[in-house]
């Protein structure tokens, strides 16, 4: 599959890193640093272009910007009409201390009011820093996220490539639900890096039981969690959802 990806810092980085090997081609566009975008293509097998070019190029457009960057990301992207639109986003303040926008509406239904054609899923995958890790799985299993949205065969795409980031996918239903998956995942965020209990503490927190090829499991299963080491380096705790380019 072509996935286009607006949104050039440790999260659209992050994603070339796992879906490349999977397969699929990779084209990073929106950076602050070009220079440092095209060494990370390089280095994981993708290519660069324009959010122009990488909306013509994809069959699936992953949007993995700051909050603070979308209007202008969208806008140097062009129409979106008819196109997939996995929103990896979240509407942190830039300080982290809470939502710029919230509930009522989500973030993810902002994306779909500032583009009415294209077919939103909200679906922010596990943490960059954990994706961009040797191993991006908790003692084997891999992390849990949420899918949300209006279109049945774009949301089941958008499903199967967050599990095989990897991540195992729970169908939250429509696109409103976003209202309710932003905040969690807020909450996910407080407790890694405004707690320090780190990436992983990301866990099954409401994992599904593989019952069939379909990446949206069918059942409830355990949940695990276990603190780890903070991971410093290369993927800053000032930078968590890792979107900065």
């Amino acid at each position: 599959m072509k996935i286009g990806v607006i949104g050039g810092g440790n999260v659209g980085t992050a994603l070339a890193r796992r879906l490349v090997p999977k397969g699929h081609e990779v084209m990073l566009s929106f950076s602050r640093d070009p220079v440092k975008l095209e060494h990370a293509a390089k280095t994981f097998g993708a290519r660069t272009g324009s959010p122009r070019e990488a909306v013509e190029f994809a069959e699936v457009v992953a949007f993995a910007v700051p909050w603070a960057a979308v209007d202008g990301a969208l806008h140097d992207a062009g129409s979106l009409a008819g196109k997939i639109v996995w929103d990896c986003t979240n509407a942190l303040k830039p300080d982290l201390s809470g939502l710029a926008l919230g509930t009522s509406p989500s973030g993810g239904e902002r994306v779909q009011g500032l583009e009415p054609g294209a077919r939103v899923v909200k679906g922010i995958p596990p943490f960059a820093e954990l994706l961009h890790s040797a191993e991006p799985t908790l003692d084997g299993e891999p992390v849990s996220v949420f899918v949300c949205g209006d279109d049945a065969a774009a949301k089941g795409l958008v499903a199967t490539l967050l599990a095989s980031l990897p991540a195992t996918v729970t169908d939250a239903g429509p696109l409103e639900n976003a209202r309710y998956v932003e905040p969690a995942m807020m909450l996910l965020v407080r407790l890694a890096y405004g707690q320090g209990l780190g990436p992983l503490s990301r866990s099954r927190f409401c994992a599904r039981v593989p019952t069939s090829g379909n990446p949206v499991n069918e059942r409830w299963g355990p949940t695990s969690a276990r603190r780890l080491p903070k991971v410093g380096g290369l993927y800053p705790a000032h930078d968590p959802m890792g979107a900065l380019g």
